[in-house]
């Protein structure tokens, strides 16, 4: 579920980025100051804001709902049951452990006067 969460987080992400950047600025079409600019509308004159700006806004709200879903998620996530990968800490003790019960080897130069 975690994964999936954070899988449309990235979509919802990147579709903000594009949408952003496919809009207009107000003073982007020379039209717009000549009432030109109503033909981008959803509704015509009447909307008050074209399909990107709409889009944009709905993603945005899908963004910051799922940020607060995943940093509940993650501030809970100690109660959950980990998997195997989760914790390696115990792994890394054993492996530490056993390169501390290695012997070291002596290696002395006998051609070398001290």
């Amino acid at each position: 579920m975690y994964q999936a969460l954070l899988f449309g987080y990235l979509i919802i992400s990147l579709a903000i980025i594009v949408l952003i950047l496919l809009q207009q600025g107000k003073g982007a079409d020379a039209g717009a100051s000549f009432g030109g600019g109503a033909s981008g509308t959803i509704f015509g004159s009447v909307g008050s804001g074209n399909f990107l700006s709409k889009m944009t806004a709905l993603l945005a709200t899908a963004f910051f709902v799922m940020s607060i879903v995943i940093g509940n998620m993650n501030a809970h996530r100690d109660n959950v049951k980990q998997g195997k990968f989760d914790d390696l800490s115990s792994t890394a003790e054993q492996i530490q452990q056993q390169k501390v019960n290695v012997p070291a080897v002596e290696t002395k130069n006998s051609d070398i006067p001290q």
